[in-house]
């Protein structure tokens, strides 16, 4: 499969992600989003990391160039899955003390 499909699908999740943490106030919808993009630009490393190891599997068949964007994703999903452990704790905490996940209702816990 050609990479510019992998290309087109991430810039297309991605811009879903974008618009989705611009237009929406309910913290759970703008967190999804967040996590909508991080995963687009995994599978775009995952996607240019197998293309270059293709290329370089021509040349040797026992060559481990290329698997370096494959291992970088599995910090990078560990870190995701921390994030979302305290992201969601945020979130059950703003839920209890003011008992709505809107956004802009955080203005007014400055006062």
């Amino acid at each position: 499969m050609p990479i510019q499909y992998y290309i087109y699908l991430c810039l297309t999740l991605f811009s879903i992600g974008i618009i989705g943490v611009l237009t929406r106030r309910n913290a759970i919808i703008v967190f999804m989003c967040v996590e909508l993009m991080l995963n687009a630009v995994n599978l775009l490393l995952v996607a240019f990391s197998k293309m270059h190891h293709g290329v370089a599997l021509g040349s040797s068949a026992t060559s481990m160039v290329g698997i370096e964007g494959q291992i970088f994703v599995f910090f990078i999903m560990v870190v995701a899955a921390a994030e979302v452990s305290v992201g969601l704790a945020i979130i059950v905490m703003m839920y209890r003390n003011t008992h709505s996940v809107d956004i802009n209702f955080l203005n007014r816990l400055k006062n």
